[in-house]
């Protein structure tokens, strides 16, 4: 299993001391782990806007302008997948790290056996957590949940999917989604596939998303489409 963790920590010496410990910690357990660190939540969100794919973070929460628990929640407006551990001296931002789902608070001086406990746990999560897709748009390649995409549909020469937060837009082929989608998603239409679990409603034109989102059903895919749905919901 390969991790990308992130350090954010305006403290070099923390840093490095974070990163000998998390080297050791993944060697015991024949883990390989991509490391990153930023000495700033802005540099840190500079890079995210390019490249979602951390799934630890180790924040600190003492750091000059932007601090770590509004950092988390910028994150937490787009990406509910990635392990928050905050770092910190002081117990006092402790009830905010609810907000924002934070796995863990970890207190300076760090501990190398409380560091990898918790980092054991957040491994677990993400060993539990469900499946991403990779989107390349023209500018970055994007993380996606599966599971907060509601549908796709098909252009010309690109397919615009639709999450519950954003619209991205990729160069790729509607067959090529639907691959790369697994059997979470139906196709309903030439042009539109669907996601299983946000289907309220269906007829025999029409299926109705949970988010009120009328899509529409060829009459051809209608039995195709009402199987897979009862399907889905079975294995869930």
């Amino acid at each position: 299993m390969s991790i990308n963790i992130t350090f954010c920590d305006d403290e070099r010496v923390e840093i490095t001391y974070l990163t000998a410990l998390v080297h050791k910690w993944a060697s015991a357990r024949d883990l390989v782990v991509r490391l990153s660190d930023y000495e700033s939540a802005e540099s840190f969100l500079f890079a995210y806007e390019d490249d979602k794919t951390v799934d630890i973070l180790l924040l600190d929460i003492q750091m000059k302008d932007m601090n770590g628990v509004e950092l988390a929640r910028q994150i937490r407006k787009n990406n509910e997948a990635v392990q928050i551990i905050f770092i910190t001296g002081y117990p006092d931002f402790m009830a905010q790290g609810y907000e924002v789902s934070a796995l863990h608070y970890l207190m300076k001086p760090i501990r190398e056996d409380m560091l990898f406990e918790v980092l054991d746990r957040a491994v677990k999560r993400l060993e539990k957590s469900e499946q991403i897709l990779l989107i390349q748009t023209a500018d970055a390649v994007e993380r996606v949940l599966l599971d907060d995409i509601l549908f796709m549909e098909a252009f010309a020469h690109y397919v615009v999917i639709h999450t519950k937060s954003a619209v991205l837009e990729t160069r790729a082929g509607i067959s090529e989604m639907e691959q790369s989608a697994g059997n979470a998603f139906v196709r309903c239409h030439r042009s539109y596939i669907v996601a299983l679990n946000h289907i309220n409603r269906i007829t025999k034109t029409d299926i109705m998303l949970d988010n009120g989102k009328v899509i529409p059903l060829s009459r051809r895919l209608y039995v195709t489409v009402n199987r897979a749905f009862i399907a889905y919901h079975k294995r869930g």
